[in-house]
C-alpha cells in the first residue's frame, strides 16, 4: 500500500470509530476498535500523514516514540496504599497515572477538544521489559488501571526487522487484535506531496530521471547507504534556505541528507548542472517572454535529460508564482467570514483571537504546511493592521488585496503562456510538449490554476495531442475540490 492509500485508510478508520448512534453510544464499541498498526520502512512519511489527518479532522494529535520510554514512564510509578479486606487492613501496590495517559488529558485540557489520535511510533522496537505493557495497551487501551479516554484512537507504527535490528515480531494473538497496514516506498505518491509543499525542482527533476534513487537502504562491506523520502524532503528545505542566503550547497552538505555516497555524488553533480542551466538558459527571461535565438538553438539541440531539467526549472518557477497567488486567494477566503462578522457588529479582536487559536492548534499537531502557515499569519496581520478602523476602511484594504490577487493571476497566466511559446519554438509537438502537458495536468496546484483561470495554449496543445479529455477531468476534480474546501466565495455580502 502507498502512503497516500494508508492515509485514506487511517482517516476513514478514525471517522468510523467516532460515529455514534442516537443515544450517544459508539457504533463500534471502544473495546472492538482495533488500533491501527503501520508497518513500513523508516522515513516514508508515517508521522507526517498523522499530522495531516489530525488537521483535516480538527482533532488532537499526541505522538510518542516508544524507544524513549521505560516501563515506569508508560505504566506509572508504584505507590503503597492501605486497604481493608475482610475486616483486616493490608498494604497494596498501585500505580500513578501513566505519563502517556496524563499527556492525553493535558492535551484535551489545552485544546478543549475531546477527540484525538495517540500515535505511538517504533512500537515493535521497545525493550523486553516494556513489551508486555505495550502489548496489553494495544489489546485493552489501558496502562495499569488507567484507560485511554473515550474519543481517542490508537495508531501505532513500526519498522520491519530487515530495516531495524531491534524490531521484534508480534505474536499471532496480538496481530489478531490490530488493523495492520503495510506501506511500501512509492515515488509517485511522495511526488504529489512534494509538489504541494514546494520541494526543490532540482530534487523533483532528478528523481523523475532516477527513480531508483528515491529510497535506498543497503548494508555491505563497503559501508552502508540510507536514502529516504524524509531525507529528500529535508535536503530540499536546506537547499532552498541556502540559495536564499547565498550559501554554498555542495556535496559535503548533500551527503548529510542522502547517506549513500553514490546517490549523493550523483545528485551533487546534477544539482550543479541544474543551477548552471538556470543561469545559462536565463529562465526568468524565458518566463518574461524575451527569449534570445541562441537560447532557442541550444535548447533545441540539448540532450533529453537537459530538456527535462529545463522543463522542471520553468515549472518550478511558475509553481512559486502560482503558490503565491493561491496564498493570496486563501487569505481572501480566510478573511471573508471574519469581515462578515465585523460588519455584523462583532469586535475585530474576537476574530483575531479565533485565528490565533486555530494557528496555535495547528502548530501543536504539527504538519502545518509552509503555505498554510503563511496564509494564517497573513490573515492575522491583516486583521491586526485594520483593528480599530471603521468598516469602510477595512473593506478598502480588502479590495486592495483582491486587486493584487487579480494582478498576480495575470502574471502567472503570462508566464505559463511564455513556457508554451518557448516549447513550441524549441521542440514543437514533440515528447517535451507531452511531458509539459502531463506535468501540468498531474500537478494539483497548476491544474487548479488552469481550471480556474484558463490557458489557451494548454487547451490548444491538449487537443492536438489528444489530451482534451484531461481538461474535463481537471475541471471535475477542481469542482469537487471547491465544494469540499468551499473555495468559491461570494464577496458581495461585504458590500
Amino acid at each position: 500500500m502507498t502512503i497516500d492509500e494508508a492515509k485514506v485508510q487511517i482517516k476513514d478508520t478514525v471517522i468510523a470509530y467516532s460515529e455514534r448512534d442516537q443515544y450517544g453510544d459508539h457504533l463500534i464499541p471502544p473495546q472492538s476498535q482495533r488500533p491501527v498498526f503501520l508497518m513500513g520502512p523508516p522515513g516514508i512519511g508515517k508521522t507526517a500523514i498523522m499530522a495531516e489527518i489530525a488537521n483535516e479532522l480538527d482533532i488532537n494529535l499526541l505522538s510518542y516514540s516508544m524507544t524513549h520510554h521505560t516501563r515506569q514512564s508508560t505504566l506509572g510509578l508504584p505507590i503503597i496504599k492501605t486497604k481493608e479486606y475482610g475486616g483486616e487492613e493490608t498494604s497494596v501496590t498501585e500505580y500513578t497515572m501513566s505519563e502517556i495517559i496524563a499527556s492525553v488529558y493535558d492535551e484535551m485540557e489545552a485544546t478543549g477538544n475531546r477527540a484525538g489520535i495517540l500515535f505511538l511510533d517504533e512500537m515493535n522496537c521497545v525493550s523486553e521489559t516494556l513489551t508486555p505493557t505495550m502489548l496489553q495497551f494495544l489489546q485493552y487501551k489501558t496502562f495499569g488501571r488507567h484507560a485511554l479516554p473515550d474519543g481517542w484512537v490508537v495508531v501505532a507504527a513500526g519498522n520491519p526487522p530487515e530495516y531495524n535490528r531491534s524490531a521484534r515480531e508480534f505474536d499471532t494473538v496480538t496481530w489478531d487484535r490490530l488493523k495492520r497496514i503495510d506501506i511500501d516506498p512509492d515515488y509517485l505518491s511522495w511526488r504529489k506531496y512534494a509538489v504541494s509543499v514546494g520541494v526543490h525542482p532540482a530534487v523533483l527533476s532528478y528523481l523523475d530521471i532516477n527513480r531508483s534513487a528515491f529510497y535506498s537502504l543497503r548494508r555491505g562491506e563497503d559501508g552502508h547507504g540510507l536514502v529516504t523520502a524524509r531525507g529528500w524532503t529535508d535536503l530540499s528545505n536546506i537547499l532552498l534556505v541556502y540559495e536564499k542566503k547565498g550559501l554554498a550547497a555542495n556535496r559535503n552538505l548533500i551527503v548529510q541528507y542522502l547517506q549513500d555516497a553514490a546517490i549523493a555524488d550523483s545528485f551533487a553533480d546534477y544539482y550543479m548542472l541544474f543551477k548552471k542551466y538556470d543561469s545559462d538558459y536565463r529562465i526568468q527571461e524565458i518566463l518574461n517572454g524575451a527569449v534570445l535565438q541562441e537560447i532557442i538553438e541550444r535548447a533545441s539541440a540539448a540532450p533529453f535529460d537537459e530538456r527535462l531539467s529545463l522543463l522542471e526549472l520553468m515549472l518550478g518557477k511558475i509553481r512559486e508564482a502560482a503558490s503565491a497567488l493561491f496564498e493570496r486567494r486563501s487569505v481572501l477566503e480566510e478573511l471573508h467570514p471574519y469581515l462578515k462578522a465585523v460588519k455584523a457588529g462583532e469586535p475585530m479582536q474576537k476574530q483575531i483571537e479565533e485565528e490565533k487559536s486555530r494557528l496555535s492548534k495547528s502548530r501543536r499537531r504539527g504538519g502545518l504546511s509552509p503555505q498554510r502557515r503563511v496564509v494564517m499569519n497573513f490573515t492575522i496581520a491583516f486583521l491586526e493592521r485594520n483593528a480599530g478602523k471603521d468598516f469602510s476602511a477595512i473593506k478598502e484594504s480588502f479590495e486592495s488585496l483582491r486587486t493584487e490577487t487579480t494582478t498576480c493571476a495575470k502574471a502567472v497566466s503570462d508566464k505559463l503562456a511564455a513556457i508554451f511559446s518557448f516549447c513550441d519554438l524549441c521542440w514543437g509537438e514533440g515528447q517535451e510538449m507531452v511531458i509539459l502537458l502531463s506535468d501540468l495536468t498531474a500537478d494539483p496546484l497548476l491544474s487548479m490554476f488552469v481550471a480556474r483561470y484558463g490557458c489557451d495554449a494548454y487547451y490548444k496543445h491538449s487537443e492536438v495531442l489528444m489530451f482534451n479529455q484531461r481538461r474535463n477531468d481537471i475541471e471535475r476534480a477542481v469542482t469537487a475540490l471547491q465544494k469540499k474546501e468551499q473555495v468559491a466565495v461570494n464577496y458581495d455580502d461585504l458590500v
